[in-house]
């Protein structure tokens, strides 16, 4: 599986998130139009004491955007995914596995693995130069999700990181595995040396972390967040969406520079 995708696939995977936005931003309007013809229609029923019944997860909003799963049922129609990091970022403040505040400007997802030599290369390199210079200072919130290409221990290093995610040691676990990554090749990731981690990140309970290590559950949210991605059209790790715009690759750090850069000027700037 290449740690690369050609820049021609890029460009087409770029398209593919401007045209997904634009259909988005169609079907919020139709969204939108339909509720002001439901409410001329309906009175001021909402008024009456009952509050009105949340938004189906998934549809359209009026602010032209929609979430992972794309579907506008507002309308009976089902657009395409929206790939664009506004619509995949969860800006969820009990997500453990990402750094920086939930309300930053701007949110830059990575996918990757725990045995791809490039998402080492990747961690020990640039992000932190990127966590210093936004994240740390509340302009970039950084968002990791699971692609799972190098087979089973792939599986199980991602487990082992959401094991130390629920722990709190999401940052000082994948600097440890991600540390001891050979220069060359796929590292073995053996359930000892997932304990081995473990101990150097300083998980507080042992025990329950590897207990963890055999949650079905957990390989589970791999394994579909590994198909989640695949059918986005992520066919190499490491991966990087910010805004409408993507990175593929271990690229030096003043390209993510110009990247964040570009999408903080889009949003309007720092907090």
């Amino acid at each position: 599986m290449p740690d690369y995708l050609s820049s021609a696939a890029l460009e087409a995977l770029e398209r593919r998130l401007r045209n997904s936005r634009r259909l988005n931003v169609v079907l919020a309007a139709v969204c939108v139009f339909l509720l002001i013809v439901a409410l001329a229609g309906g009175g001021s029923r909402h008024l009456t004491g009952s509050a009105p019944a949340p938004a189906p997860s998934g549809t359209a909003s009026a602010t032209g955007t929609a979430n992972a799963t794309g579907s506008a049922s507002a309308t009976g129609a089902t657009a395409s995914r929206t790939t664009t990091a506004d619509s995949l970022a969860r800006r969820d403040p009990a997500d453990r596995m990402a750094l920086g505040p939930a309300d930053a400007p701007v949110v830059m997802v990575e996918y990757a693995d725990l045995r791809c030599p490039y998402c080492a290369l990747f961690t020990q390199q640039t992000l932190p130069a990127l966590l210093s210079e936004y994240v740390d200072t509340g302009k970039v919130r950084y968002e990791f999700r699971d692609l799972a290409f190098f087979g089973d221990q792939s599986v199980d290093g991602a487990v082992a990181l959401h094991a130390a995610a629920d722990q709190g040691r999401f940052r000082e676990y994948l600097t440890t595995l991600y540390g001891a990554a050979p220069d060359h090749g796929h590292p073995d990731l053996p359930k000892e040396r997932l304990l081995d981690f473990a101990r150097t990140a300083g998980v507080p309970d042992l025990a329950a972390f590897e207990t963890a290590l055999g949650s079905a559950d957990l390989r589970a949210a791999v394994t579909t967040a590994t198909e989640q991605a695949q059918d986005l059209g992520v066919t190499s790790v490491p991966f990087f969406v910010v805004g409408d715009r993507v990175l593929s690759g271990a690229q030096p750090a003043d390209a993510f520079r110009e990247l964040l850069d570009d999408a903080l000027a889009k949003a309007g700037g720092t907090r």
